[in-house]
């Protein structure tokens, strides 16, 4: 059986608390979507974690490094489909559990592209007690944490949605959450793609290039509605993680899929600020930064 084992550098405390954390969640969590922890080895100042081996690699590389195929519509939609059902396991289990560092990096791909959520050296369990949040020191990745929560340190499933939205601008448009190459707007992946987000006739010119127009137009209106939603400044206005997997998964559905087309090949819509209607169990869709 081949595994991945992943050493922890030697980092006092904190480094100790990360690796007890990862330990406790996922030797307790067991879901398709979260990968599977083996077994754990600490000796001295040796921190060993063994993992399923996952063949295709994180996110990250397959939407940022030059070398591997570029994915597909419907394999971008089949990993986004998977790393919400995680989060959504997640956030719905008896004891809530946040993730909060949701990133794509962290979401791994199997032989045939389902996702699965690794690191959880940052997690934290969530609110009890009718509680609406936690709050806790900022950590976290620049570009894919919640505004509130980097402002105020106040944590909530609604964190982990903002971060899954950054996720899903990052797999429509194959641009990077923070790109320091580019200047002024380009370089913060939300700033850059608000003004495409809820106008039909602008959201092909943030999908990314790579797809070569393959794609459905309407299911990527939505998608990138959807991503809206998920980055509402507004928590309580962003869906749970369980409205936006079944959002996604209608994009799955054969009516959503089966045909491909160019954005220039389809009738400009009459009204430019008129949104395509997302499923009656989302909110409504909010400004984003």
């Amino acid at each position: 059986m081949v595994v991945a084992v992943k050493r922890l550098k030697p980092e006092g405390f904190q480094g100790h608390k990360e690796w007890l954390t990862e330990v406790n969640y996922l030797g307790q969590l067991h879901h398709p979507n979260l990968v599977k922890l083996i077994g754990y080895c600490y000796q001295g100042d040796h921190r060993l974690l063994v993992y399923e081996f996952l063949p295709k690699g994180s996110l990250e590389n397959h939407l940022f490094r030059r070398g591997p195929q570029p994915l597909d519509w419907a394999t971008r939609i089949k990993v986004a489909i998977g790393a919400a059902r995680g989060l959504a396991f997640l956030h719905d289990a008896k004891e809530q559990v946040i993730y909060r560092d949701f990133k794509a990096s962290n979401i791994l791909l199997d032989v045939d592209f389902n996702a699965k959520l690794s690191d959880f050296g940052l997690a934290k369990a969530g609110p009890t007690g009718g509680r609406t949040h936690v709050s806790t020191q900022v950590v976290g990745t620049h570009g894919y944490a919640a505004p509130e929560y980097v402002a105020t340190g106040r944590l909530s499933s609604k964190s982990d949605v903002y971060s899954f939205g950054v996720v899903l601008l990052e797999l429509l448009s194959g641009r990077s959450a923070v790109d320091k190459t580019k200047v002024g707007v380009e370089q913060n992946l939300v700033d850059w793609a608000q003004p495409y987000l809820g106008d039909k006739r602008k959201v092909f010119r943030m999908m990314d290039t790579k797809l070569e127009g393959q794609y459905p137009l309407k299911a990527a209106y939505t998608a990138a509605s959807l991503a809206m939603q998920c980055l509402s400044l507004e928590p309580k206005l962003r869906p749970t993680m369980s409205e936006v997997l079944a959002a996604l998964e209608e994009l799955q559905a054969p009516k959503a899929s089966s045909r491909s087309s160019r954005p220039e090949a389809q009738r400009p819509s009459s009204n430019r600020t008129q949104k395509q209607p997302l499923p009656s169990s989302l909110l409504k869709s909010s400004a984003v930064r």
